[in-house]
């Protein structure tokens, strides 16, 4: 990940303080599934991050890769110990779970090994006092009755967020499953207390082991090489391991996994496959308990009722303000196309779990939806490879996928964009270039009666007032602490030019959250601005394709656009990259390639003897001489990203002399 700061933008840690579950980067949501701490919650043993289980047989600590045995074993000893004495032999290598060591590499493991025996899931199970398992009103249930039946091994705890989350997904999978009358869930838990064991298991419709043997629940997390959690095994009638990512399984098919089998999971990805191949509306829409989709006020509309149309599937949460905007736009475009009498339906595919939410948001909406909570949906998220929110998915006439999303072309282009088929961006992207070669200040800036901008003390300057000047539009945000790094640099940028070049001004294009905020950031800045809440600002972030902020745009005197990176030629040249055209930047290479001329192409230098230090184009880096930030040319070490300034570098060589940036012979 960069290490600037704009890149993050949000992380969610659960509330155990204990496990970081998401992370937003640039928008896009990032589960972080499992990060599991041993029972003393000191180590990190085991980490899945978006369902990758991360086996330790390398640690990285400091960018430094490690063998895991390596770090608990010396040259003197070979083996751990146990709390009677017992001396226990390092294993020449750490396999995960369902891999098993043999004299010609690796095997799969099928049977239940303990001390090289095999051993039925009673002998796992039960221990020398206790031959039962218990359900949560601690009725006891013998082992024994277990028999003939697949097993699952629920390894979960109450402080896990992941295991919350994940435990009402298996609990509906499990009713379904039970009335089979083959299938039975056994809970092994990583509670800390009593208390909180069965607060937990008070929410599990399934049996077991109880609290109080906490040697079985530890023996189970070293046979089944527990390293994190949630963790599900699943058994056959045999005792042998079927799969040990049950978690995985269960998220991604639910009941249509059962039986959990390597087969099964193949025949599923063949039929996702298949259906592909002979995609069509019901083949996307209907399901083995539903052949319809409902409208705002509850009708069942069959699905072969929406065959032969163009229809939108519109993958949305009411919670996201992206999708709430998008929403009204969407909106606008469908009624428009019903009034032309075009053959358009929008199926909302709901992603919320609260049905109150959905009914809230779903009554206000003029067409179709699957049910809440409908399984399709998130087996449509999947099979669409859904990565934003908002997503509209275009889905022809036969049946086929015309675009994965065109969210973005109906924000740009509206009704224009509808049959949203590739001739039509084609078309569409000629008007773009057409528009953007007629573009001018006032088509840009000015709507209806807006012809405004305002300085200091809300004082309105009219647009007309900046034609035929160098424009800087810069969006940006109080709240945004890359906003807030950036903004020195560009007002220092901002007074230079404007001491050569009056015909100069930046706009302020505010994504304030209120008047306030607005307010006291745009009290502290010598330009102008869009006032707060302007309507013209959602139109100038789709003209300019604002995804993430701080942005600066350059406009040129005729009104086009020079370019949508003035933020980083600002951070790379400041005022010198005036008037940020190419001509300009073709300049600038030109003096960077003559102020290194006869500067040797590499060096030795006794603040880094290790290597020779090579002379190389670092846009931004810290100086490790000096400590100061460089531009443009380093001295560089790229096995040790070790930087020097030319200055640094050569001031101390024999025969240069330097002076700020340049170094000349002397």
């Amino acid at each position: 990940m960069a290490t600037t700061e704009e890149n993050v933008t949000e992380i969610a840690i659960d509330d155990s303080a204990e496990n970081v579950t998401e992370i937003v980067i640039n928008g896009s949501a990032e589960n972080v599934a499992d990060v599991a701490f041993n029972r003393s919650a000191e180590n990190v043993t085991y980490i899945a991050i978006n369902g990758d289980e991360k086996n330790f047989n390398e640690i990285v600590i400091n960018g430094d890769a490690h063998a895991f045995l390596s770090l608990v074993s010396c040259s003197e000893r070979d083996f751990l110990v146990r709390n009677n004495g017992d001396q226990l032999p390092m294993p020449s290598k750490v396999f995960p779970l369902g891999k098993k060591e043999m004299a010609g590499g690796e095997e799969n493991v099928t049977d239940i090994v303990i001390d090289s025996e095999d051993h039925d899931f009673r002998s796992i199970l039960s221990s020398s006092k206790r031959d039962f398992l218990v359900r949560n009103n601690d009725d006891q249930v013998k082992i024994e009755s277990l028999k003939g039946k697949k097993l699952g091994l629920y390894f979960s705890a109450s402080w896990c967020g992941p295991c919350r989350r994940f435990t009402p997904i298996l609990v509906e999978v499990y009713n379904e499953l039970s009335p089979k009358g083959d299938f039975e869930i056994i809970f092994v838990s990583g509670d800390e207390d009593e208390e909180s064991f069965k607060g937990y298991f008070s929410k599990m419709p399934w049996l077991a082991i109880p609290f109080s043997d906490s040697e079985t629940r530890d023996r189970l997390d070293e046979l089944f090489q527990v390293r994190g959690i949630p963790h599900f095994v699943i058994l056959d009638e045999d005792g042998k391991v079927v799969c040990d990512n049950g978690v995985e399984i269960i998220r991604e098919y639910g009941i249509e996994g059962y039986p959990f089998t390597e087969q099964k999971i193949k025949d599923l990805k063949d039929q996702e496959e298949a259906a592909r191949t002979n995609q069509s509306l019901k083949t996307i829409l209907v399901s083995h308990s539903r052949d319809f989709v409902i409208s705002a006020d509850g009708t069942k509309v069959p699905v072969s009722e929406l065959e032969g149309k163009t229809v939108g599937l519109y993958f949305s949460l009411f919670s996201y303000k992206s999708s709430e905007d998008f929403t009204s736009e969407l909106v606008e475009v469908y009624e428009k196309l019903k009034a032309k009498g075009e053959k358009f339906e929008v199926v909302l595919i709901p992603l919320e779990d609260d049905e109150e939410s959905f009914n809230q948001g779903f009554k206000s909406m003029p067409w179709f939806a699957l049910p809440v909570k409908d399984k399709s949906c998130e087996k449509l998220a999947r099979y669409f490879d859904l990565s934003a929110l908002p997503t509209l998915v275009i889905i022809g006439p036969d049946g086929k996928t015309v675009h994965s999303n065109v969210v973005e072309e109906i924000e740009e282009h509206g009704i224009l964009a509808y049959p949203f088929t590739p001739e039509k961006f084609v078309e569409l992207a000629e008007i773009e270039k057409a528009k953007q070669e007629a573009q001018t200040l006032e088509s840009i800036l000015v709507s209806g009666d807006q012809d405004f901008v305002i300085g200091k003390n809300g004082v309105k300057v009219p647009v007309s007032d900046l034609v035929g000047k160098n424009i800087l539009l810069y969006f940006s945000a109080h709240w945004c602490p890359p906003c807030r790094a950036f903004l020195p640099k560009l007002m220092d940028a901002y007074h230079k030019i404007k001491a050569k070049d009056d015909a100069f001004e930046v706009i302020y294009i505010s994504s304030d959250t209120d008047q306030e905020s607005f307010d006291e950031f745009f009290s502290g800045m010598p330009w102008l601005a869009l006032p707060f809440g302007d309507t013209r600002k959602a139109s100038l972030s789709r003209t300019f394709k604002v995804n993430g902020i701080p942005m600066v745009v350059a406009i040129g005197p005729s009104g086009r656009t020079v370019t949508k990176e003035a933020r980083d030629l600002i951070m790379l040249h400041g005022a010198d990259a005036y008037p940020f055209t190419d001509e300009r930047l073709k300049e600038i290479e030109a003096q960077f390639k003559e102020m290194a001329k006869g500067w040797p192409e590499k060096l030795k230098h006794k603040l880094h003897e290790e290597h020779e230090l090579v002379l190389a184009r670092r846009n931004i880096f810290q100086c490790d001489g000096c400590d100061e930030e460089g531009h443009v040319w380093s001295y560089y070490c790229d096995e040790c990203e070790f930087d020097l300034h030319p200055k640094c570098a050569l001031d101390e060589n024999p025969g240069w002399v330097c002076d700020g940036e340049v170094c000349f012979k002397a």
